[in-house]
C-alpha cells in the first residue's frame, strides 16, 4: 500500500521522488540486514554455531528485525490518511486538514475540488471495479500493472538479496567473504536508488524501465558467460583465471542498474498508473502477482542451482531481462507529470 498511498498524497511534481524514497527506504533495511547478518556471523564464528542463550547464530539473525518492526509500527500511527480516502468517505473536513498540512492553501483548495470532482463521478471503490463489463476481464490497465509487478521479480533480483551468500559460496567465496559480498551489494543498491532521484521525474518512467531492461539483459549476460566457464571441484563450481571477479563486477553492475531503474520505477508506476476506481484493487493484485513471482522465483533458484547450473539459471532471468523491454516499449504509457485524476481509464 505504501506506492499508493504516496502516490495519493503527493503533488505531481515531486511524486515520483517520494515514491523513489520509498524504495531507498527498503534498501536501507536490506543493507542493515545484510551488515547485522555479517556481525552477527562473524561474532558466532559461523551461521550455524551456536550463539547468545544457546541459539544458533541464525536464529539471531531473523530475530534482530523484530526491532525495527516494532519502531514501524509506532511510526505509521502519525501519518496522515490519504486525502482521497478521506474525500470517498465523506470526510471532507479532515481531507482539507491534510492538504492544508502538505500544500500551499490554494494549491490546497483547488486540489480538494479535483479530488471531489473525480470521485464525485464515482461510486466507492471495489474489487470488482477491476473486472471490465464489456470484456468480461480485467482492464488492460491491469494485466499491464500484474505483468510489470511480475516482471520485476522475473529478472532475478532477489535471488541476488535471498541467495546471495548460497550464490557467492557457490562459485569458491567463503560464508564470511559471501556475507560481505552482500554487505557490497547493499550499499551499492542504495546508491543506485538515490541516483534514480534525479532523473524519474526528469526523463520521465518509461524511458528508465527501457534502459534498466537492456541494462540488466547485458550484466546478467556477462554473469552467464562467467558462471559458464567454470568447472566442479568437489561438487562446488569454480570460476578460472579472472572470471571470478568479473563475475563479481557484473552481479554488482546488475544491482545497480536494476537499483537505479526497475527497482523504484515500478513502484511509482503502480501508484500512478491506475484511475481512481481501480487504484486500490489493481495495485492489490498486482501486487499479488509480484509476491507469487518472487515466491516462485525463490523457491525454485536451489533447485535450479543443483539441476541445471547457474549459468542456466541466469539464463532465464536474462530471458525476462529483454522480454521485459520490449513489453514496456509497446504496453505501457507514460505518466509522469500527470496528476491522479488526469489519469486515463482503459
Amino acid at each position: 500500500m505504501s506506492p499508493a498511498y504516496i502516490g495519493e498524497i503527493a503533488p505531481a511534481a515531486i511524486r515520483g521522488r517520494l515514491i523513489t524514497t520509498q524504495q531507498i527506504a527498503i534498501l536501507i533495511g536490506l543493507f542493515m540486514a545484510f551488515v547485522s547478518n555479517y556481525v552477527v556471523s562473524h561474532l558466532a564464528g559461523s551461521s550455524t554455531t551456536t550463539f547468545w542463550w544457546g541459539y544458533a547464530a541464525w536464529r539471531w539473525m531473523f530475530w534482530m528485525e523484530i526491532l525495527p518492526a516494532v519502531i514501524f509500527l509506532l511510526a505509521l500511527l502519525a501519518i496522515p490518511e490519504s486525502p482521497r480516502y478521506l474525500v470517498g468517505a465523506g470526510r471532507i473536513d479532515q481531507a482539507r486538514r491534510v492538504l492544508n498540512r502538505i500544500l500551499a492553501p490554494d494549491d490546497a483548495r483547488q486540489r480538494l475540488a479535483d479530488i471531489r470532482e473525480s470521485i464525485s463521478s464515482h461510486r466507492r471503490p471495489r474489487i470488482g471495479d477491476i473486472i471490465n463489463p464489456a470484456t468480461g476481464g480485467l482492464y488492460r490497465v491491469v494485466w499491464i500493472g500484474i505483468v510489470l509487478a511480475v516482471l520485476q521479480q522475473l529478472v532475478g533480483i532477489n535471488v541476488v538479496f535471498y541467495y546471495g551468500a548460497v550464490l557467492w559460496q557457490a562459485v569458491g567465496f567463503s560464508e564470511n567473504d559471501a556475507l560481505m559480498i552482500n554487505v557490497i551489494s547493499g550499499g551499492v543498491s542504495i546508491l543506485a536508488c538515490v541516483v534514480s532521484l534525479f532523473f524519474v521525474d526528469r526523463i520521465g518512467r518509461k524511458p528508465l524501465l527501457k534502459i534498466g531492461s537492456l541494462g540488466m539483459a547485458l550484466t546478467l549476460g556477462t554473469l552467464i558467460i562467467a558462471f559458464a566457464s567454470g568447472t566442479f571441484v568437489d561438487g562446488n563450481l569454480k570460476l578460472s583465471g579472472p572470471m571470478g571477479m568479473v563475475a563479481l563486477i557484473a552481479a554488482n553492475a546488475y544491482v545497480c542498474v536494476f537499483n537505479a531503474t526497475w527497482g523504484p520505477v515500478l513502484w511509482v508506476m503502480l501508484g500512478e498508473m491506475f484511475p481512481y476506481r481501480l487504484r486500490g484493487s489493481s495495485l492489490a493484485v498486482a501486487g499479488l502477482g509480484q509476491w507469487l513471482a518472487n515466491f516462485g522465483i525463490t523457491l525454485s533458484f536451489p533447485v535450479l542451482l543443483s539441476g541445471i547450473g547457474l549459468a542456466a539459471a541466469y539464463g532465464f532471468y536474462a530471458f525476462f531481462a529483454l522480454f521485459s523491454f520490449f513489453f514496456v516499449w509497446f504496453f505501457v504509457a507514460e505518466t509522469k507529470g500527470l496528476e491522479l485524476e488526469e489519469m486515463g481509464y482503459e
